[in-house]
């Protein structure tokens, strides 16, 4: 098995590398097509190898993740800084909230990428069928199914890559 995988190719991305892709911002299974089309907005399916997106349901998953590290972050530094520093009042108003704020924005993004990438390596949510390659009609012009419904995945974890 190679390392790269190709547009098109009919075999689901491992899990860490599909979650990796969608933190940047890329498709979880080509990992060249962009997955945002706007801030927030997941495009309705990649250009480049035609994986549907659009039933993703990334939801309320990434503000709480983003909640829980900013949060972590920012109350530390802020706990920090006030047992160990004499810092005044006034900065201390302006400078976390704005921190919080930044960090917030700047994660949110990458975050919500990184559980569209989960849900595409685990099979969540009508990710269960990949694009298919080429020509994706049999012989009596119906769609080939990929994935866990094909048998060929029975015997492995889906999204966990080789064993």
């Amino acid at each position: 098995m190679t390392d790269t995988v190709e547009p098109g190719q009919a075999e689901r991305t491992p899990l860490l590398r599909a979650m990796g892709r969608g933190f940047l911002g890329r498709c979880p299974h080509c990992g060249a097509g962009r997955i945002f089309g706007k801030f927030l907005k997941v495009r309705p399916h990649c250009d480049v190898c035609s994986l549907e997106l659009s039933h993703h349901r990334a939801d309320d998953l990434p503000p709480y993740i983003v909640i829980f590290i900013v949060g972590h972050i920012v109350g530390y530094f802020l706990l920090e800084s006030e047992m160990n520093y004499d810092v005044p009042l006034w900065f201390q108003l302006t400078f976390w909230p704005l921190v919080t704020l930044l960090g917030s924005l700047a994660l949110l993004q990458p975050v919500k990428g990184a559980v569209v990438g989960l849900q595409y390596a685990l099979g969540m949510h009508g990710f269960a069928t990949l694009p298919v390659p080429g020509a994706a009609t049999g012989p009596q012009g119906e769609e080939r199914p990929h994935g866990p419904a094909d048998g060929r995945a029975a015997d492995r974890a889906a999204g966990f890559g080789p064993a």
